[in-house]
Parts: structure tokens; sequence; C-alpha cells
């Protein structure tokens, strides 16, 4: 009978059915560090969204066969290792391609249109004490006609990409950073940077990809552009992305990722008190309906593996 444990629960708000198969199931809420191995010491199928399986760890489970990612980016668990000792890891796909977009959009448009500058001038008054009927206080910009660049192409560029048409924007996907050519349909990593009005990340971490925007892609920006992340942290170097929005290098960021999650008290992007910058606490994937989505795929991925027919592998 395998043995199923879900080292986190509380990441997911779903109703979570049950595997259609003989099996014993448990769950916590949250797991640390020191109480993996003790979890998980004669467990056959681990299901983790964040907590870290790391080669120390997976080398002391004996018993696991399988690692069900209940999310898509698969950078908590050591796929080598898994790879090395037969263990197969299974993520979770394309179940976000509504509610990530549409947080995208959010952040957009409330960076572009100055939401919280004018927020701020209704609260403190500006608009009562005004001579005439609206307030030019911060400058509104449309996104029609503007051009956003999107970095990764995969099921939410694309969708990114299909709103963004609708709103009557010029896309520009980047190519690949540093290669020397360029594929048929996309625009060049640097041509991108110096030519999107909004710029996009939608792409997984690694380490290809960690602090692909640091101060030198800042500096390749126009001084009015926004920089969104809805991807992960690690993408852009934080200090560096801190210096561009004080020294008005750029024009605002909105982010919903940061490298370190949670952040801990004193963390240098909570304390940005700015209009031009919103953060939000890595909520761009929890629509209820996706995660109703992630939850059918993860036992769905479970279900597969037991018959014999490993789906959505990455290991």
């Amino acid at each position: 009978m395998e043995k199923i444990v879900f080292l986190d629960s509380a990441s997911i708000i779903a109703d979570i059915r049950r595997p259609a198969f003989a099996h014993q199931w448990e769950e916590y809420t949250a797991t640390t560090t020191d109480q993996v191995v003790e979890r998980l010491k004669d467990t056959t199928i681990a299901i983790t969204n964040k907590v870290q399986l790391k080669r120390e760890t997976l080398e002391q489970l004996p018993m696991l066969k399988m690692v069900a990612v209940a999310a898509t980016g698969t950078d908590n668990v050591d796929i080598e290792c898994c790879r090395e000792r037969g263990i197969v890891v299974s993520n979770i796909r394309n179940y976000s391609v509504h509610t990530v977009p549409e947080h995208v959009f959010m952040l957009m448009l409330a960076l572009r249109r100055n939401l919280l500058a004018f927020r701020a001038d209704v609260l403190n008054g500006a608009w009562q004490k005004s001579t005439q009927f609206c307030l030019f206080t911060h400058p509104v910009r449309d996104l029609y006609g503007s051009t956003l660049g999107i970095i990764g192409h995969g099921a939410i560029g694309k969708a990114v990409a299909q709103i963004a048409l609708a709103f009557g924007m010029k896309v520009l996907l980047a190519e690949h950073k540093g290669v020397a050519e360029v594929r048929q349909g996309y625009t060049a990593f640097d041509t991108v940077l110096r030519e999107s009005d909004v710029i996009t990340l939608h792409l997984p971490l690694n380490e290809q990809t960690r602090h692909l925007i640091s101060t030198a892609e800042f500096a390749r920006m126009k001084p009015d552009a926004l920089l969104i992340n809805t991807a992960r942290g690690g993408l852009v170097d934080e200090a560096a992305l801190l210096e561009a929005l004080r020294s008005g290098r750029i024009a605002g960021a909105g982010f919903d990722v940061l490298g370190k999650e949670p952040p801990t008290q004193g963390h240098p992007l909570l304390d940005i008190n700015l209009p031009n910058f919103i953060l939000t606490p890595h909520i761009a994937w929890s629509g209820r309906a996706a995660m109703q989505t992630l939850a059918d795929q993860l036992i769905d991925n479970i279900e597969a593996f037991v018959a014999g027919t490993a789906q959505n592998r990455v290991a």
C-alpha cells in the first residue's frame, strides 16, 4: 500500500480528492526543514508545494518513489538527486493560465494609470481642494499603443500576449539572453529591454536565469518603463531594483514574488513607500478556480504514477 504524505497542505485552498487506489494518507499544514525526514521516513509518495527536498534529505528516504510537486516550479527539489535515485518527480502545468495573467494586468494598469498615487491624493484631500473637476497631479498612460516585452513564452506568457493584443498593445517576445541568433517571431533580448514600455517576466528560476535583470538591464530600459514580475523573485537583482526605483531609472515595478518567501522583517523591498512600486504576497497564482485545477491535477499525477503511466514528469 502506498503511503502519501502532504508536507504543506495549507498552501492550497481547494477540495483535494483522495487517490482512487488503496493508500495511507497523511497531511500536515506546514513542515519545517528539521521535520521532513521524520515525516517522510516510511513514505512512498511525498507531496510538496514549497518544502525543500534537497540531496541530504532525499538520501535519508530509501522508500520514497515519487515527489508530487503541488506547483509548476521545482527549484525546491533536487531533481538530479531524484534522477540518480530513481525517484519520479511530477509537477503541475498550465493551471494558472488565467489567474496569473489577470494579476499581471492588474499591476500593469494600476502602475500605468498611477492608481496608488491618485488614491493617496483623494485620501489626503487634494481633490477636494481642487479648483477644477479633475486632478492632473500624476501622469496617466494608456496600455493601448504601448509596447509589452514578454520574457518567457510558455503557457502563461502566451496568455499574457493574448490579453495584451486585446488591449491594443504591441507585443515583443524576448529571445534568450546572450544568444547569437534570434528565432523567427522573437526579438533580441536587449532590443526588448530598450523598446518596451512594460516588461513582464514568465520563466523559471535556475542558474541561467538568476538575476536575469540587474543593473545593466535596468540601464538599457526606458526611464518611463515598468517591470512586472509574477514568476520568481530571484529573476531580478533586488538591490538593483531598489536603486532603479529610488533613482528614477525606471518608472515603476509590480512584484508578486521575492527572493526569500516569506520575507523577514526589514527586507528592503518591504519598506519602499512609493506609489510606483506594488508588492503583493505571492498570490497571482491563487485564484480559487486555478487552485482547484491544481489540486485535481496533483491527484491525477499521483494516480498516473501508480498506474505506471507517469505524467508531467520532470525527473
